[in-house]
């Protein structure tokens, strides 16, 4: 688990006057499931979407695999957290699109589920099959290239097999019980091939039950498909039950990080959860 696989540095996203994130660095290892929690609005998925391309941060870096993905460091004032001999003078900028980053090997899924809902669960996994597919926009739309359809096609099918989803292959998306739609959404995700799964809120909406049986389903996918998983929860007893790391964010800002239990007896993070005023401030 020594090994990095996504390294945010002085990430800052600013929407004019709001910092939704503010100057957050982390690192999540290879092999590792790490958990983002915080209260509600402390940008979480911000973070997320910084990751993922959906944002252009105001300021910072996100590496993924060694290698700068996502990069912002602006001439002038915003640059200062950027380390070294141009510091303060310093314009770099990358800023790829979502889905030159999931072909780069990270894929998520989303706080509010995001299915193709009027398809079916098999063409919902299809479509992203599609993200690695070799052949080119004149080939897919004359089917010159039927090999790799069939090949795409198979894939599917085993994949919702192996997800126990293969019975519900034609039923449309929208018309599944909720946890069954998350499940989906996770599989769709699976099928673009990820090293690294972002989960926003997998646990949202359901009971216990549900909630125990999606605990058990991320370890399964874990070691199944040699994956490190980032995610965002709320459902406390599945973050303490699941995670190797937690980083715990309010207001913008990271305020602690550690295992479960150094987490679960900070009294920072019991303050930004519960609203309590620091001893020392009494």
């Amino acid at each position: 688990m020594s090994e990095n696989i996504l390294r945010m540095e002085d990430v800052t996203m600013q929407f004019g006057g709001v910092v939704a994130v503010n100057n957050l660095s982390l690192e999540v290892n290879q092999g590792e499931i790490v958990a983002l929690i915080g209260p509600n609005g402390a940008g979480k998925t911000t973070a997320f979407n910084c990751i993922t391309g959906v944002y252009e941060p105001t300021n910072g870096r996100v590496s993924f695999q060694g290698e700068a993905m996502v990069e912002n460091y602006p001439q002038g004032k915003m640059a200062k957290s950027y380390a070294g001999e141009n510091q303060g003078k310093y314009t770099q900028k990358l800023a790829p699109t979502p889905d030159a980053i999931t072909r780069r090997g990270i894929a998520r899924t989303f706080q509010n589920i995001r299915l193709f809902s009027a398809l079916s669960v098999f063409d919902n996994v299809l479509i992203a099959k599609h993200m690695r597919a070799k052949q080119n926009f004149l080939s897919a739309t004359f089917r010159l290239n039927k090999a790799e359809e069939k090949r795409m096609r198979e894939e599917s099918m085993a994949l919702l097999e192996e997800q126990g989803l293969a019975h519900l292959k034609d039923e449309v998306a929208g018309s599944l019980p909720y946890g069954l739609q998350r499940r989906l959404e996770i599989a769709r995700a699976l099928a673009t091939s990820p090293k690294l799964l972002l989960l926003d809120e997998p646990a949202a909406g359901m009971n216990p039950q549900e909630t125990q049986e999606l605990t058990d389903f991320i370890k399964q996918i874990r070691k199944e498909y040699d994956l490190t998983v980032f995610m965002i929860e709320h459902h406390m007893d599945l973050v303490m039950q699941i995670s190797d790391r937690i980083y715990v964010l309010d207001f913008g800002r990271l305020i602690a990080q550690g295992t479960p239990a150094e987490v679960q007896s900070n009294q920072r993070v019991i303050d930004a959860y519960l609203g309590v005023a620091d001893d020392a401030e009494n």
